[in-house]
């Protein structure tokens, strides 16, 4: 099923010179880019990508105090309280604020099953889990344990969209129109 998915490459991914190799892996299995552009955000853009809803909020808290149990940190040390729903807005600003802090590469990657194929080259969302071979395994080693500790964001290298549904909503916030994406034949595809 051909489809088209967001991926957005973070600042670390920026910062550690990765545009180029973060492309080439999705266009060496076959996947067009049809949209490419780098910028610096606005906090505008970066707050309306992330859910505000409360329960993604609270999410986040979840995963949090679930990071602290397993390694046994103390949350009510760190953040003076247990409550997921008031840790989450402070992972979803330091979730802001890291995506702020360089130029991101926003790219809108097409081909046969993109949204399972992208994620699949891009590894787990948490570094220290993905395989040797994706592009999280093999260009950051970062946990949520550390950049909680640190009181930042996990860094990652890349966004990918998890959904169809997700992939289109993020298109449309990052993009616009259809204006500035592509279509196009790579070399050997059929007419």
């Amino acid at each position: 099923m051909e489809e088209r998915t967001f991926v957005l490459i973070k600042p670390d991914g920026v910062k550690k010179g990765l545009i180029g190799e973060v492309i080439h892996r999705f266009e060496r299995v076959g996947l067009k880019i049809v949209g490419l552009e780098m910028f610096q955000p606005t906090h505008e853009l970066i707050d309306d990508h992330y859910p505000k809803n409360e329960e993604w909020i609270t999410r986040l808290g979840l995963k949090t105090l679930s990071t602290y149990e397993k390694y046994g940190y103390d949350a009510m040390a760190d953040f003076g309280t247990v409550d997921p729903a008031v840790i989450g807005p402070e992972i979803r600003k330091w979730l802001i604020d890291y995506m702020k802090a360089s130029p991101l590469v926003k790219i809108v990657v097409e081909g046969i099953h993109a949204v399972d194929v992208v994620r699949k080259i891009a590894g787990p969302t948490m570094p220290y889990l993905a395989e040797m071979g994706t592009i999280r395994g093999d260009f950051s080693i970062d946990s949520p344990a550390l950049a909680n500790k640190e009181k930042r964001a996990v860094m990652n290298v890349v966004h990918c969209s998890e959904t169809p549904e997700e992939a289109a909503h993020e298109i449309k916030h990052w993009f616009g129109g259809n204006d500035k994406i592509f279509s196009y034949k790579r070399a050997g595809e059929w007419v």
